[in-house]
């Protein structure tokens, strides 16, 4: 509270303590107040501003409306990354000043989102495991979806750079973790399709067809039982590939890919949709 503004209009205005105070409280009331910073009620407090014609507001600091501004700024940023507009997310994401960012819970959102845009945007995945490794070292342990998508980011990285072996360390530690974890909150969910997708994808990039169709059909059932289809289209079109690999028949490959294009169009992910158009003409080749 800026108790020095309050003080500061009295004596510009003219007033001592016992003539503010005077009908409202008493002069010892004040004076703690503006000594001690000793709050009075709110009532009290209200009719002293309104006799030095200022607004509750206007003590206490604006960080607060900052904070919130970021927040939902945040939140847009992360539903873009859900709904695969990553470039839009990235640009958004430039906008932000990490280091205005006092709040421990949005430093992590902050480094969660800058991790995965970086691998997204294809830049430099350096800067990307940079990212996860401050949320490993930051995170507490109330904060473990935190460490959870730091870990999966840190598995789709060393996928990238082709050393698996490193890459399975991560993704086999969140596996550890992932199907115990109390989903509370849609944020919860979103998050948590996201991890559980990844490593659906990686163990199918390692042929491991077995384990990548068990937890990608556990994200559809999380997608079921929430009522969330943003992953819906990138789960059904990982399952289709998988088919695909298994030679499990062209059917149930199409099967897949109908019910990822269904999704894709309801959520308007026109790069899904271009994927899986693409992925389509190569199977009837």
């Amino acid at each position: 509270m800026n108790i020095a503004y309050f003080v500061a209009t009295r004596k510009k205005l003219g007033f001592s303590q016992k003539e503010l105070s005077d009908g409202i409280c008493t002069q010892a009331t004040l004076s703690r107040f503006e000594k001690n910073g000793q709050i009075p009620a709110v009532k009290t407090l209200i009719q002293l501003c309104n006799r030095l014609n200022i607004s509750l507001g206007e003590l206490f600091p604006k960080v607060e409306p900052v904070q919130n501004e970021l927040k939902r700024k945040m939140e847009a940023i992360e539903f873009n990354l859900i709904t695969a507009e990553y470039q839009t997310a990235w640009e958004s994401l430039a906008t932000i000043n990490e280091t205005e960012i006092k709040d421990t819970t949005q430093r992590l959102d902050y480094l969660y989102l800058k991790g995965f845009l970086l691998i997204y945007t294809k830049q430099e995945l350096a800067d990307a495991l940079f990212s996860f490794s401050q949320i490993i070292a930051e995170a507490n342990p109330q904060q473990r979806l935190y460490q959870l998508l730091a870990l999966t980011g840190s598995g789709m990285i060393y996928t990238r750079r082709q050393e698996l072996e490193k890459a399975d360390f991560y993704f086999n530690r969140v596996l550890h973790q992932i199907y115990e974890y109390p989903v509370q909150t849609t944020t919860d969910v979103w998050r948590v399709l996201n991890i559980v997708y990844h490593c659906g994808a990686f163990y199918a990039s390692t042929g491991d067809y077995e384990t990548s169709n068990a937890l990608l059909n556990y994200a559809l059932e999380i997608c079921s039982s929430n009522h969330v289809t943003y992953y819906v289209a990138r789960i059904a079109f990982c399952l289709a590939k998988n088919a695909q690999q298994q030679k499990a028949g062209k059917k149930q490959v199409l099967e897949y890919l109908n019910d990822a294009r269904a999704f894709a169009r309801i959520n308007h992910n026109h790069n899904k949709l271009a994927e899986i158009q693409a992925f389509q003409a190569e199977l009837e080749a």
